[in-house]
Parts: structure tokens; sequence; C-alpha cells
């Protein structure tokens, strides 16, 4: 799993510390920094979630360009 530097990148880009979006979409900070950091794989509903609260698209943080091809 790959670090999640795009989420980390749209979420100070709205001013949100990991503790404020973890409040808005029910989840603990801790979780937040799990995902960020690669070491958490959330479900598509909190994806959804996410990404609604940051205004992207699942596309824009979850999508893993390949190296195949």
């Amino acid at each position: 799993m790959m670090k999640n530097i795009a989420m980390k990148l749209a979420r100070t880009k709205k001013g949100l510390s990991q503790a404020e979006l973890a409040d808005l979409v029910g989840v603990t900070r801790q979780t937040i920094g799990l995902i960020e950091t690669g070491k958490y794989n959330p479900s598509i509903r909190l994806c959804i979630e996410i990404c609604e609260n940051l205004d992207v698209t699942l596309n824009d943080l979850f999508w893993e360009e390949s190296n195949h091809g």
C-alpha cells in the first residue's frame, strides 16, 4: 500500500487537521493518519465520505497509476 500524499495535500488545502477531517467522516484522527501513511485500507464508504468532505473524486485520492503499460 502506498502513502496517500494526495489525501494529505487535499486535506491541508481545505485547511483541515487530521482530527477535523476525522470528525467530519466519523472516524478517529488515528484512522486518518493511518490512511495517509498507507497503513490502513479504508472501506469504499469511508473513501467516498473523505472525498465528499475534501471536494475531490475517488480517482483524485485513491487511484494508483500503473507502471505497466
